[in-house]
């Protein structure tokens, strides 16, 4: 590494990671890791989720470190001021962390939230955006990029990828090596310069991706002129999101028949699927994630005494049919087999 000239002062503000990949790419995992390992780095999280049921605060570890939370909306368009003010807030306590990191939604172009950093004086006086890390889902990530969109609408995919300063290419054990060079083939087209990082599971070397100085403002005023001009961004209006809140416990045997016809026959129009639910008999919440047709679950934390047991799901896809959505999941509830 080469050192720093004596005549250069040190950047003292505070460096800024963006967590960005498309729905299922593994940003959970990653965070969960980063606020879990030995690193010395004090961090505070801003969590963005696309839906109208909030999951992913479930889904992330119990930790010290302080986590913002904002729902029902896409960081880089509805909630954006949301943003501003929470990093505003975060400033004027800056001695409790070393670092931010902002985990978007996976619908989210990481445009307009890297825009924050230079357009806001108080801001850019203060934060520094260090990189923008985007994970690569390998098993799903082509369809995503040769996905048709409407007419002026963005392929988030694509604007993930070319935004990156650093990558993590994810879950190639699941693919093989033909797939990873095509993927990574794909990758070097839209970012030719990008470092790749090859994960299972998210499990990165976490010095490559944290306080790293990747971000280059001038290099993205090179490739796109207009960046800190450009506000608008269209967000494809078939996809949506389906959130379900029902309290009771679910017979096991009907959720699981329910959930593989759903993937099974719905699976392609399904991006992410994701939810911490209340089996009957089980003493632990219920994790299960989604994403296509693949689906994983394990048993979470305990049910607390007195907690009342209560499942919460998203879905969020194209050409979604909330009440088949409602209708079926209700249908697997334990009290609905014994109306029966």
């Amino acid at each position: 590494m080469t050192a720093q000239p004596p005549d250069e002062p040190r950047d003292e503000r505070t460096p800024v990671t963006v967590l960005t990949g498309f729905l299922g790419s593994g940003k959970t995992t990653l965070l969960n890791r980063i606020l879990t390992e030995q690193h010395g780095l004090r961090v505070a999280v801003i969590e963005n989720e696309f839906g109208e049921v909030g999951v992913d605060d479930a889904l992330v570890l119990d930790a010290k470190e302080e986590i913002f939370e904002m729902n029902n909306g896409c960081i880089c368009c509805t909630v954006r001021g949301d943003l501003i003010r929470i990093l505003g807030a975060l400033m004027r306590r800056r001695e409790t962390f070393d670092h931010i990191l902002i985990e978007t939604t996976g619908l989210a172009d990481p445009a307009p939230v890297a825009q924050t950093f230079f357009m806001d004086d108080e801001i850019a006086a203060q934060l520094r955006l260090d990189a923008i890390v985007t994970l690569v889902d390998a098993a799903h990530v082509l369809q995503h990029l040769d996905e048709v969109k409407p007419e002026g609408v963005e392929n988030e995919a694509v604007e993930q990828i070319a935004f990156a300063d650093r990558i993590v290419l994810n879950k190639i054990d699941l693919v093989d090596e033909t797939t990873i060079a095509e993927v990574t083939a794909r990758i070097r087209a839209i970012n030719s310069g990008v470092q790749i990082i090859p994960a299972q599971h998210a499990a990165v070397d976490l010095p490559r991706v944290l306080d790293v100085g990747a971000f280059d403002l001038e290099r993205v005023l090179a490739d796109d002129p207009a960046f800190l001009t450009e506000t608008e961004h269209q967000h494809d209006t078939t996809v949506t999101s389906v959130g379900i809140d029902l309290t009771g416990e679910l017979d096991e045997k009907r959720l699981n028949r329910w959930l593989g016809t759903l993937l099974r026959t719905k699976g392609v129009d399904i991006f992410r699927s994701k939810g911490i639910l209340a089996l009957a008999g089980a003493p632990r919440q219920y994790v299960f994630q989604g994403v296509h047709m693949l689906l994983d679950g394990e048993f979470g934390r305990d049910w607390r005494e007195g907690e009342e047991r209560r499942n919460r799901l998203v879905f969020i896809g194209r050409n979604l049919d909330r009440d088949a959505l409602e209708r079926g999941f209700a249908d697997c509830l334990a009290t609905a087999g014994a109306a029966a």
